[in-house]
């Protein structure tokens, strides 16, 4: 669970880090889950979109994927989302 310095924090490393997943009309299956758990262990943070068409609001989207693959939320605005989970093998980023 992240305090809210760490979020803070999370929030402003996001503004530079482009948007790497879109959750559409197919939703949120195991591919995705296994393809952002991926990504997360790659990055440790993320950012994705929720497309008109899916069905989900960002925070219903993150809230799954969070909960599939471990994650924190670290923000939802518009319909955009950020995840965070601390990679076992490599750590990129240092919380304050």
């Amino acid at each position: 669970m992240l305090t809210s310095k760490e979020r803070a924090y999370l929030r402003s490393l996001s503004h530079d880090i482009d948007t790497i997943f879109q959750i559409g009309k197919g939703g949120i299956d195991d591919e995705i889950c296994k393809q952002i758990s991926n990504a997360l262990e790659a990055r440790e943070l993320i950012k994705a979109r929720v497309l008109e068409n899916s069905g989900y609001t960002a925070a219903e989207a993150a809230n799954e994927l969070a909960a599939e693959t471990g994650a924190d939320v670290v923000g939802c605005v518009g319909s955009r989302f950020i995840l965070y989970r601390e990679s076992k093998n490599k750590k990129r980023i240092e919380l304050p």
